[in-house]
């Protein structure tokens, strides 16, 4: 695998690459597009790596299919071309787009497994989600499933699997189940994680699936959370198994 070295020092590794795809391991702590912070981001740092990388004039096109939450790190797929950018997004909306996750709970579910289903509403004013057991005028669905994979120390291993893709969600359902994840401040996780340090949200994108745009081939792309922070809390053969427990 190949790697790309960040303006700011940060390797971003490419999990899978072609003339129509994009797909990168996003470091922790890196916004997916440009916010107000104005920190270096996903979109734009790949941008310039294309651009210097295949010494191409002019404005570079790069589609952002998804969104992972700056604290987040892992898989995050990107569209090299307009046609590709347009048929994923008809994958995301009809639900079509694969994506799971592994996160360490701050806490143990009293069910090892489980599909969650709240109505989220934003409040852009703060940057939180709120979640409901039942619909509210502006709250929008949240559907995924969760399997406990491991657990010790109070702490869970947890592989997710989400159906909707909303701001926070998992973030906000694992702690309305009462579980947050480690390293979560601001959804109350930040006593989890055992006695592992805990700089970033417990949070990691394990793997994407979905048929390719042009050959509609199927295509899954995985990546491992590293072996630091509350992750250390767990085997590379345990971190394995939340990795792929939702794969086919």
């Amino acid at each position: 695998m190949s790697g790309y070295q960040g303006d700011a020092g940060t390797d971003i590794q490419v999990l899978y690459e072609d003339n129509h795809l994009l797909v990168v391991s996003k470091p922790p702590g890196i916004p997916s597009q440009e916010d107000e912070s104005g920190d270096p981001d996903m979109l734009t740092l790949l941008k310039a790596d294309l651009k210097e990388r295949y010494n191409k004039p002019g404005n570079v096109f790069l589609g952002l299919v998804h969104r992972l939450d700056r604290p987040v790190g892992g898989a995050m797929l990107f569209a090299k071309t307009s046609k590709a950018a347009s048929r994923l997004s008809d994958a995301v909306r009809s639900r079509s787009f694969g994506k799971t996750y592994a996160a360490v709970l701050a806490g143990v579910p009293a069910s090892t497994s489980g599909s969650l289903r709240h109505y989220l509403l934003k409040d852009k004013s703060t940057n939180t989600v709120r979640a409901f057991d039942r619909p509210v005028a502006g709250a929008k669905e949240a559907l995924l499933d969760y399997t406990v994979v491991a657990a010790g120390s109070g702490c869970a291993l947890a592989a997710v699997r989400l159906h909707t893709g909303r701001s926070h969600q998992i973030r906000v359902q694992m702690a309305q189940l009462g579980c947050p994840l480690a390293g979560d401040r601001k959804y109350g996780g930040s006593s989890g994680g055992g006695n592992a340090v805990v700089p970033e949200i417990a949070l990691w994108s394990t793997s994407i699936s979905v048929a390719h745009p042009v050959t509609r081939e199927p295509l899954v792309i995985r990546s491992q959370p590293p072996q630091n922070g509350a992750w250390t809390l767990w085997s590379p053969e345990q971190l394995t198994r939340a990795s792929e427990h939702y794969l086919p």
